[in-house]
């Protein structure tokens, strides 16, 4: 049994009742690291409830730069949505900050590492496997998930003990942020036919009126710029994100597969990813192969599929990601959106290696190309369907 955990501590209620429980029923040492990957103001007074929780020591991290340079780069080159929506908005800092609490408890000679999440979610498995992955030696504790609370016992535990959280059993939603997107579930949500409550949506506000083009650049791949100003991409992913919402675009609303196997009725606002992950698949459009292409768009759904499941560590996700890079090469280029209240839609693009060739594709005196050389080349790629109906092909009239 651990003697000494790093707690993955987001000072929501899971979390915060789990640094008393785990102290009082395992007689472990807790020790706190909460990280910042964009959210709002949730790391506001973390150190004073995790230390007055009966935490031995917290650590805070600024992660943002580092979680949109090596973890939200890689899903915008593979236009990953799990299920042909979802941007992976809390999957992707999962693994990052399993990365720094494992750093974290070999600093402090801890022997376990801990979450506080349920036994129904998926992010007991990305924090779970993304441990064996990279530290199979630290034991996994999981307090919350054992010791089976309920949202109500949590909200009856924090209480008891004087932790103080911000739900209650009037409002029981459950709110995960990053710079990637907002998650919001629970409360009446969790009946997939009921609207959600105006409420619950921040980062969507209709506050804009007036149609405007926001131009993104990128190069290889990743965002670089927005509307000629040059940003690190954290910070493009901030501004989009308060130039999209703005026109109320960038919500979802849909029933998922979790990895557990259950069907979870889930609504997330990411006006910037949906944004970025809608131009770039545009510009490789014009910038990838045809073949190329094809195969990506078949990829990209396993891709998703991967990083949802918590195998961000994976060699299989390695090998893709080599795949991707190596179709980025000359997705280089900009992309032009128009935003209009409760729209978002591409206007134009434009590559300096683009593969659209005016010559071949005009129909007007520009034209190039060769319409003689299409009568032969529709005979032969029919060949095979005219033969299959002079033989065996069905008569429509029997």
């Amino acid at each position: 049994m651990a003697k000494k955990v790093v707690l993955a501590y987001s000072g929501g209620l899971d979390t915060s009742v789990a640094v008393r429980w785990m102290i009082e029923n395992l007689g472990v040492e807790v020790i706190c690291v909460s990280a910042n990957v964009g959210q709002e103001g949730t790391l506001d007074g973390n150190r004073e409830k995790a230390l007055g929780a009966g935490a031995s020591a917290y650590e805070e991290l600024d992660l943002r730069e580092e979680f949109a340079r090596e973890y939200l780069a890689p899903v915008i080159k593979a236009n990953a949505l799990y299920e042909g929506k979802y941007p992976l908005v809390s999957a992707l800092s999962r693994p990052l900050i399993v990365k720094h609490q494992v750093d974290i408890a070999r600093r402090y000679g801890a022997d376990g590492v801990a979450h506080g999440c349920t036994g129904k979610g998926n992010d007991q498995v990305r924090f779970e496997v993304s441990s064996m992955a990279i530290a199979p030696d630290l034991e996994l504790v999981a307090p919350v998930r054992n010791r089976g609370f309920t949202r109500e016992d949590s909200i009856a535990y924090a209480a008891q003990h004087n932790i103080p959280v911000a739900a209650t059993k009037e409002k029981l939603y459950s709110i995960d942020d990053n710079l990637w997107g907002r998650a919001i579930e629970c409360g009446e949500m969790e009946d997939p036919w009921a609207t959600p409550p105006d409420g619950v949506w921040q980062m969507t506000k209709l506050t804009a009126s007036e149609p405007r083009d926001v131009v993104i650049a990128f190069e290889q791949g990743v965002p670089v710029s927005l509307d000629g100003e040059r940003l690190a991409l954290w910070e493009l992913i901030v501004r989009l994100n308060q130039v999209v919402g703005s026109y109320g675009w960038g919500r979802l609303d849909m029933v998922e597969n979790r990895r557990v196997g259950i069907k979870s009725r889930e609504t997330y606002e990411a006006p910037g990813a949906l944004a970025v992950m809608l131009a770039h698949a545009d510009l490789e459009s014009i910038t990838l192969e045809r073949d190329v292409q094809r195969e990506k768009i078949r990829l990209e759904h396993r891709y998703a599929e991967l990083v949802y499941d918590g195998l961000w560590f994976s060699p299989l996700k390695a090998a893709f990601d080599a795949f991707i890079d190596e179709t980025q090469r000359h997705v280089t280029g900009e992309v032009r959106l128009r935003l209009e209240p409760g729209r978002c839609y591409v206007t134009g693009r434009r590559a300096t290696k683009s593969l659209y060739d005016y010559g071949l594709a005009t129909y007007d005196a520009a034209d190039r190309f060769r319409h003689a050389d299409s009568e032969g080349f529709v005979q032969l790629w029919g060949l095979s369907v005219k033969t299959w109906a002079a033989i065996q092909g069905v008569d429509p009239n029997a």
